[in-house]
């Protein structure tokens, strides 16, 4: 089953970068007409890890929609979502260091020897090499390693995934959901299940025609 339209061919990638722009315009208009809650600080900090996490599992869901329901389009669209992942995650550490502790880096050291920030910043570590050689000429130069090394993506988003759990309060069910749903998209790759999975769908989409 292949995903074939025209919309989707032409206007699928804009549209996807216009989605990743706006929660970050929407944050900006929160600030401003202070409705960032009573900790405005935190909420940011918040808001930025979420919407980090968001696109890296959505980055992560691409090759599964194009490879089990054979929607093409996705695949068009996963290197940016990793990009802006990315983005969001340097705006979270930028946050966290400036408004948070005010460029303090010994009280910065001293959050970083906790699990939650230091699992959080290996996580952002690993996303540097991926998001430099995302571009031209890096997967040319690179060839075969250029794939081995993007596999690290499926790590970064359990590490995402751990790092929102350990910072959300306890009896919070979200983190948890977060977490299921990458193991859940991780699993699919697995290449049995996703030879399962695509024959299944083929078969109902030839059945139906």
């Amino acid at each position: 089953m292949r995903f074939k339209n025209k919309f989707f061919d032409q206007w699928f990638p804009l549209l996807a970068h216009i989605a990743c722009w706006l929660p970050l315009l929407w944050l900006i208009y929160s600030a401003w007409q202070g409705n960032l809650s009573a900790d405005p600080i935190r909420a940011s900090i918040l808001r930025t890890g979420k919407i980090a996490l968001v696109l890296l599992v959505l980055s992560l869901a691409c090759t599964p929609l194009n490879t089990i329901f054979g929607f093409t389009p996705a695949l068009r669209v996963r290197r940016a979502l990793g990009d802006y992942a990315f983005l969001y995650t340097c705006l979270h550490f930028a946050l966290f260091v400036s408004l948070d502790y005010g460029f303090d880096f010994q009280l910065v050291l001293n959050e970083l020897s906790k699990p939650y920030a230091m699992i959080g910043l290996i996580t952002g570590l690993l996303l540097v090499p991926l998001a430099i050689t995302s571009f031209p000429p890096w997967p040319k130069k690179l060839g075969r390693n250029w794939k081995r090394l993007h596999k690290l993506v499926y790590g970064i988003n359990l590490l995402a995934a751990i790092h929102f759990l350990l910072v959300v309060k306890q009896g919070v069910a979200e983190p948890y959901l977060w977490m299921i749903l990458v193991i859940f998209l991780l699993v699919l790759r697995i290449p049995p299940i996703r030879r399962m999975l695509g024959g299944f769908f083929t078969h109902q989409q030839s059945f139906s025609n």
